[in-house]
């Protein structure tokens, strides 16, 4: 038997390919080390008189982990990411060889962005584009079977300065909420604190299938998702895959990919089976948002590239199967200040209890105004399959605060008196006698919630699996930032006028509270009764991805996005029409895979079926077997089923003709009206006969078979 292999310990590669604060400090000079970390906390900008230095640096450390070439890596607004290798190696003026990278290289570099989403505010042939490093987010190494690429995590804009990635808007947003964090603290007296860092961790659901299985399949290997295919008689129905053991195959990809990721100095918390069959769950520790948003895309592309070499075909689409739950990506976030305390965390401490009340309303009111930006954040082809399928949150916005947040809250509105919602076991004591205490962690969740509170942060669940984590960051830190600026005024009025900063607060939060009673829903999100009740509130603004993703250009979002300086009305305009654009094609590509698949596999195995059949029937009839009318009836629905096959896929293409001709928006409604539901009755058609193939003539892996992950 052989020797089992020994893997090093996490511990003891942990953040070994990362150029992080400690190599920086084992490094760089002192006075450059320090000026360096000034930049990464938000203190001051970075000289670039510097970046010799710190350039050398890091040069001589990827060289010394085995790499030999080094790219600006950045997340264009295709969502993915993005680099360019260049070389370290060089020769001097005497042929020599030499590893050389310099300052300018560091600080900035000039990729082609002519191929790149820009909205239509660039003509094909204007290519100059500049990437410019981010200090915030430490450089990283790639290894490689010869060797490795220093990546390092850059911005991405256009030669007149517009972005052309979604880092930028991100850092925008999060600079627009952590400015105002910094005023309320101020506000409430907390002189000492440097800086406030919005933290956030993302739970990224995902399904693993054998790859030589998968890759048989058309819509797996081009959509990501399937797109005919019945579910097999097991499903979900005993719901024994939640939290049960991991299959041996799946724990043996998921410790290579921790591992991985360990030398990248990404923590992964938890990982389990989740709901669906073949579905699975990583949770990474909570970091500061920029890192996070980084981290979540090395993630996604180290789960991919851990699954080719262990012959597994990964799935982040939203909804890979009918009538099994899909896939989301579960942002959980807060604010943290420089001493390490989480402002959404109720405490023992009074003061502190009514900072994590003003942090609360303000978000609240923030979402209450703005909760568009959130709906159009996470308006994404796959979501259509998913939000509101009754394992994922509806489309309409609304906030949960579980039953003592929400009783406290009324409370205050209500002027603190109602003994009702003073909770009778586990307290934390405000030591106001006009406020109820308050429990911590005492009440449940709420999973239909779109965003609920958790005890000690909120969780945005309606993001898709596949969505890069920047967009949804960037539209709840804009929503945060404009509530904060909001209570902000209130707030400081009244401590202008003379009173007190807590009681300020109290009344502050008092009037922001019946501000935003709209957004506020504590009971079952999934109801009818609900979903009237949020249009008589206003809160039904869009029904479809179309129209949501039109909520990024809704004049409130647009005055207010310019205002807290995340984006200009051009950049928006230009990101709206990137999200259109980006929801017509992928569509566009699942009508013309489905196609293919009824036309090159499905319509073909009706004809064989049909004559194996036929000739079966007549065999039996000819040896005077009685009994033959049920055969001749499947007979005729397969004869049936085929000619509705090929009127409704004909019809498909005709379709697609007509929409070739029509404006991107006309497109993407058309899509929705017309397309979407031409496939959902394409698929039901096919789905009807699978059941009569023989596997030797299915065209395609079944579900049952899919949905296995032998040893």
């Amino acid at each position: 038997m052989p020797e089992a292999k020994e893997y090093p310990k996490m511990k003891d590669i942990y953040g070994s390919l990362v150029f992080d604060r400690r190599e920086m400090k084992q490094r760089l000079p002192k006075d450059v080390y320090e000026m360096l970390a000034a930049a990464i906390e938000g203190r001051q900008k970075l000289d670039s008189s510097v970046a010799d230095t710190v350039a050398l640096a890091m040069k001589d450390w990827a060289v010394s982990k085995g790499a030999d070439h080094w790219a600006h890596w950045f997340h264009p607004l295709s969502e993915t990411t993005a680099e360019k290798h260049a070389a370290f190696l060089t020769a001097d003026e005497n042929g020599n060889p030499l590893n050389s990278f310099r300052g300018k290289d560091l600080m900035q570099s000039e990729p082609d962005a002519s191929s790149f989403p820009s909205g239509g505010t660039r003509s094909t042939f204007e290519a100059r584009g500049y990437s410019a490093w981010d200090p915030t987010s430490p450089a990283f190494i790639i290894r490689s079977k010869k060797g490795g690429t220093l990546c390092i995590p850059s911005v991405f804009l256009a030669y007149d300065g517009s972005p052309l990635d979604l880092k930028t808007y991100l850092l925008r947003a999060m600079q627009a909420a952590e400015s105002r964090a910094m005023k309320m603290l101020k506000l409430f007296g907390n002189r000492g604190v440097r800086y406030v860092h919005a933290t956030v961790g993302a739970e990224q659901e995902f399904f693993l299938l054998d790859r030589p299985r998968a890759q048989k399949r058309p819509d797996i290997r081009f959509c990501g998702r399937t797109l005919v295919g019945s579910p097999p008689p097991r499903d979900q129905k005993m719901e024994d895959h939640y939290f049960g053991a991991i299959p041996a195959r799946v724990l043996s990809y998921m410790e290579d990919v921790q591992r991985d990721l360990a030398r990248l100095g990404v923590d992964i918390a938890t990982r389990h089976n989740e709901a669906a069959r073949c579905q699975f769950e990583f949770a990474p520790k909570f970091t500061e948002a920029n890192l996070s948003c980084d981290q979540n895309q090395l993630i996604m592309e180290t789960m991919r590239k851990m699954a080719r070499e262990h012959e597994l075909r990964l799935l982040f689409h939203e909804k890979p199967f009918q009538e099994m739950n899909g896939s989301g990506k579960h942002i959980n976030f807060s604010f943290e200040d420089s001493e390490g305390r989480n402002l959404l965390k109720p405490s023992t401490n009074h003061r502190r209890n009514v900072i994590f009340l003003s942090f609360l309303s303000s978000f609240i009111l923030g979402v209450s105004r703005h909760f568009g930006l959130l709906q159009a954040s996470v308006s994404t082809p796959g979501n259509m399959y998913r939000l509101g399928g009754h394992e994922a949150p509806p489309f309409i916005i609304s906030v949960y605060l579980g039953e003592t947040v929400a009783g406290m809250i009324r409370a205050i509105e209500e002027g603190y008196g109602d003994d009702s919602v003073r909770p009778a076991k586990g307290t934390l004591d405000l030591g106001l006698p006009k406020l109820p205490d308050i429990v911590a962690f005492d009440s449940d969740r709420n999973r239909t919630s779109p965003i609920a509170f958790t005890g000690n942060k909120f969780e945005f669940r309606a993001p898709g699996a596949s969505q890069a984590m920047a967009t949804p960051v960037m539209a709840l830190l804009s929503v945060w930032a404009a509530g904060l600026d909001e209570f902000i005024k209130l707030f400081e009025k009244r401590i202008d006028d003379g009173e007190d900063a807590v009681e300020a607060a109290i009344q502050t939060i008092r009037e922001v509270s019946e501000m935003s009673r709209n957004i506020r829903f504590e009971g079952d999100a999934y109801t009818e009764k609900w979903h009237k009740e949020a249009e008589g509130r206003g809160l039904v603004k869009a029904r479809t991805i179309p129209q949501g993703i039109d909520l990024f250009m809704e004049p409130s979002t647009v005055k207010m996005l310019e205002e807290m300086g995340v984006f200009t009305k051009k950049e928006l305009e230009a990101f709206h029409t990137i999200k259109l654009e980006n929801f017509v094609k992928n569509i566009e590509i699942e009508m013309s895979v489905l196609r293919d698949m009824v036309w090159e596999g499905i319509l073909p195995a009706i004809s064989k079926q049909l004559i194996l059949e036929r000739d079966s029937c007549a065999a039996a009839e000819e040896l005077g077997t009685e009994g033959t009318d049920g055969w001749k009836q499947i007979l005729s629905h397969l004869a049936a089923s085929k000619i509705k096959l090929i009127k409704q896929t004909q019809e498909l293409a005709k379709l697609r003709e007509r929409m070739a001709a029509m404006t991107t928006r006309e497109h993407a409604d058309a899509i929705v009206d017309s397309a979407v539901p031409l496939m959902a009755e394409i698929r039901r058609s096919a789905d009807s006969v699978e059941v009569y193939l023989s596997n030797e003539i299915m065209p395609y892996p079944n579900y049952r078979n899919l949905l296995s992950l032998s040893a």
